[in-house]
């Protein structure tokens, strides 16, 4: 793996323990953590894609990320390695990434990269994963995709979906089964994959707790990095800010619901207000 940015992570413990209020963790959790991030490449295990992880650390959370159509997981990069800085592996298959995706194939993609990096050794044998404390993410199709992913993975303990789109399979029949925790971000201005039709749907069926937050000025590729030809073919454009909240929102919720430590700032940012947001609905 290669170094991308000293610290164990009780770094990351003591940082969460002098949070002050929601309105501080956001700040400081959508900026780098305290961590080293080094990146890999999953081509050796056979699936083609990145992770992303913490220098070193044993028993650490994990999450799997799927892309929207059409985008490689490069556009992703600076979310996933934000989250290792803060003590989360974080790996992006880099399959499923023609016009006509098959979205249970994708599913299983995600799955058997999570199972893969909680079944071996990361960065020379210094780097675990603990299985019982991973995730599913997604953006786009890849946010329906986590939902897919997560109905048929037991051990899995929350999803995080990104102005998610529908997918076949049903990604609202699939949340049906999914009790653990999840949180959807959607943008104000999706004209993609709008919530009503998308986010909003799969929440009301969701078969656990739930949080829905609009990033009102949002569009649905303001959440992406860099440039690609795909970006002629849909609405928006990458907005820094969009990305930074974020970062700090989907930072916080994973800390929340994988770490082993629960600190009252984590539960007010992913909870509370937040401005420029909206929660639109929490179960």
């Amino acid at each position: 793996m290669t170094r991308t940015r000293s610290s164990t992570p009780t770094a990351v413990q003591a940082q969460l323990s002098g949070l002050r209020g929601g309105k501080d963790a956001l700040a400081q959790l959508s900026r780098p953590g305290p961590l080293v991030a080094l990146r890999g490449d999953l081509g050796m295990v056979g699936i083609p894609g990145v992770v992303f992880a913490p220098e070193e650390g044993l028993g650490l959370p994990a999450v799997a990320f799927g892309h929207d159509w059409l985008q490689p997981p490069d556009r992703y990069a600076d979310l996933l390695r934000h989250l290792a800085t803060w003590g989360i592996v974080a790996a992006a298959p880099g399959s499923h990434r023609g016009a006509l995706p098959s979205h249970a194939g994708f599913a299983a993609d995600l799955r058997t990269t999570l199972d893969v990096c909680a079944g071996v050794r990361l960065g020379d044998g210094r780097i675990s994963v603990d299985a019982r404390r991973t995730a599913f993410a997604g953006h786009g199709i890849g946010g329906g995709v986590a939902i897919l992913a997560a109905a048929g993975h037991p051990r899995v303990r929350a999803v995080v979906t990104i102005a998610m789109a529908q997918t076949r399979p049903s990604a609202l029949d699939a949340a049906r089964t999914v009790t653990v925790p999840t949180l959807h971000l959607t943008a104000g201005r999706d004209t993609v994959a709008p919530a009503a039709g998308h986010a909003e749907p799969v929440s009301m069926a969701a078969g656990g707790p739930v949080v829905l937050r609009t990033l009102k000025k949002a569009t649905h590729t303001g959440f992406l990095d860099g440039l690609h030809w795909s970006d002629l073919l849909l609405a928006g454009s990458p907005d820094e800010r969009t990305r930074r909240v974020t970062r700090g929102l989907v930072t916080a919720f994973l800390l929340r619901e994988l770490g082993d430590e629960r600190a009252d700032a984590l539960d007010e940012l992913v909870d509370g207000k937040v401005a420029g947001t909206e929660v639109v609905a929490r179960s």
